[in-house]
């Protein structure tokens, strides 16, 4: 039974630790992304709403410019488990975005302020548009790239920390900015966050490292909106295998009392 339990053990870790695991090395690179503190972290952790929020604030502000994020619609913004935000302010986020439809009567597309169920508004309309704006380099989608790149979410604020200038002993391509995080090194995006590029209403200290800590959180939740039910479901799972092993060992227990018993008394007897 003991064996039993060291399993239950081992399984726990898999299933809690590991995949919050904050550090990760870039193969062949050198490059060291070192752990942060989320409110997230596994076993039990949760996301910070207010964080969510600054985080989508940075996003709409800087990242929207270049990047999209088409697996999300606006109504994500307000359901449980994510930001929370209000109905209305829902209604005026998604307003804000011009969503280009149609076509109308006339067989013409359209330009028309957005709607809780639309997606969010791509910055370009296609790949060649994104590409012809960004000296051919294309923006990848933000919809699920915490659980795209090794690291999640300390990858990213890693990368969004990681910009200086180049040790004198490297060269650097035409167009290229040194990122510390980067694998390479080498990274077409030039750095997007400044102090005060974005304010804050809530009194959080508007700077890099804020910007970069809040937008990764969100971007984790986006890839992952249900981070806080699996939590949940696993917690109870774990509850469950170890009140079942416990019952186990004791009816195990009960049942060869019962048998060494009466061995006993077939030896006394004899």
């Amino acid at each position: 039974m003991g064996n039993v339990l060291k399993l239950f053990a081992a399984a726990a870790l898999v299933a809690f630790v590991l995949p919050g695991a904050g550090l990760a090395a870039d193969a062949g690179h050198g490059t060291e992304i070192k752990a942060q503190e989320w409110s997230f972290a596994p076993p039990f952790g949760h996301f910070d709403r207010a964080q969510l929020q600054r985080g989508y604030k940075v996003y709409q502000f800087v990242c929207a410019n270049c990047h999209s994020m088409n697996l999300l619609s606006y109504r994500n913004l307000g359901e449980p488990g994510g930001p929370q935000f209000p109905e209305k302010a829902v209604a005026t986020l998604a307003a804000q975005a011009q969503i280009t439809d149609g076509p109308d009567d006339t067989g013409k597309m359209f330009q028309r302020p957005g709607k809780p169920s639309d997606r969010f508004r791509a910055p370009y309309p296609n790949d060649q548009a994104a590409r012809a704006a960004n000296n051919g380099a294309l923006p990848p989608d933000l919809s699920v790239m915490a659980k795209a790149r090794p690291g999640g979410p300390d990858y990213l604020y890693a990368l969004l920390t990681g910009y200086s200038d180049a040790p004198s002993d490297m060269t650097m391509s035409k167009g290229m900015h040194y990122n510390a995080a980067f694998p390479g090194h080498q990274i077409a995006m030039p750095s997007p966050l400044s102090d005060g590029v974005v304010d804050y209403t809530d009194g959080t200290e508007p700077t890099v490292k804020n910007y970069a800590k809040d937008v990764s959180a969100f971007l984790m939740w986006a890839a992952e909106p249900t981070l806080e039910e699996r939590y949940k479901t696993g917690a109870r799972i774990m509850i469950f295998l170890i009140v079942f092993a416990v019952i186990m060992f004791l009816a195990k227990k009960a049942v060869w009392s019962r048998v060494h018993k009466r061995d006993h008394a077939a030896k006394s007897g004899a």
